[in-house]
């Protein structure tokens, strides 16, 4: 029963840890981490990213330019990159290790001992990784909710809004955390013993000769 569950648990951490993973790199690089409608000019609508800023138009016209200078961008963008880029490279490492610890990946087969290890490993890289990505689009989410709420802009002044990849970044980091914890959760039902090998039957010859009882021999005369 436990082996049962530990090979479903590991489908399913690795299935979460793979969606996590390419969502979160969908998160770091599209430009759609805040909207801006302009009241002057409904036909545009601005979204910026971590990488650059994008105006759509309404014909289906997009114009998108990079930021200028990393070292210009507000300090939650410049830590986002960072963390985000960090997110993606321990949810690529984590997989891989996780990977090659799962109970059907032959990999290490003779050695369960280093298969949980390295199941555990990456079910901690991938926790990490979720971590990573829930940090930046938070802290990126908060400053949003307070530049919208101040009251010290005039209220003509447009306000930058949640965009879809606020909410695509939270699944990704929800799903990478969900599916390190399911992996390593996995690893404690895996035997860290290997099976005994299957015992080789005597023949019956052997088995007399072990017993102290010898054969006749070949040659022997039959006694009348």
């Amino acid at each position: 029963m436990a082996g049962g569950w530990g090979a479903k648990a590991q489908a399913g951490g690795m299935l979460l840890a793979l969606l996590g993973w390419v969502s979160s790199c969908v998160t770091t690089f599209v430009p759609l981490w805040k909207n801006l409608n302009l009241d002057l000019n409904e036909l545009e609508v601005w979204n910026m990213g971590l990488w650059q800023v994008c105006i759509t138009q309404e014909e289906g016209v997009v114009e998108c330019q990079a930021h200028g200078s990393f070292l210009a961008l507000p300090p939650e963008l410049r830590i986002s990159r960072l963390l985000m880029c960090l997110s993606n490279g321990l949810g690529l490492l984590g997989c891989l290790l996780a990977a090659l610890g799962l109970e059907g990946w032959r990999a290490c087969e003779d050695k369960p001992g280093r298969k949980q290890r390295l199941l555990l490993a990456g079910g901690a890289t991938l926790g990490t990784a979720g971590i990573t990505t829930l940090a930046p689009v938070s802290w990126v989410a908060y400053n949003t909710v307070l530049d919208f709420w101040d009251e010290t802009v005039p209220d003509i002044v447009p306000r930058w809004e949640f965009g879809e990849a606020t909410f695509l970044g939270w699944f990704a980091g929800a799903f990478l955390a969900t599916g390190g914890l399911l992996l390593a959760c996995s690893a404690r039902s895996m035997r860290t013993t290997p099976p005994p090998a299957p015992t080789c039957r005597q023949p019956p010859s052997t088995r007399a000769l072990a017993a102290g009882h010898h054969p006749p021999p070949k040659n022997a005369d039959l006694v009348i």
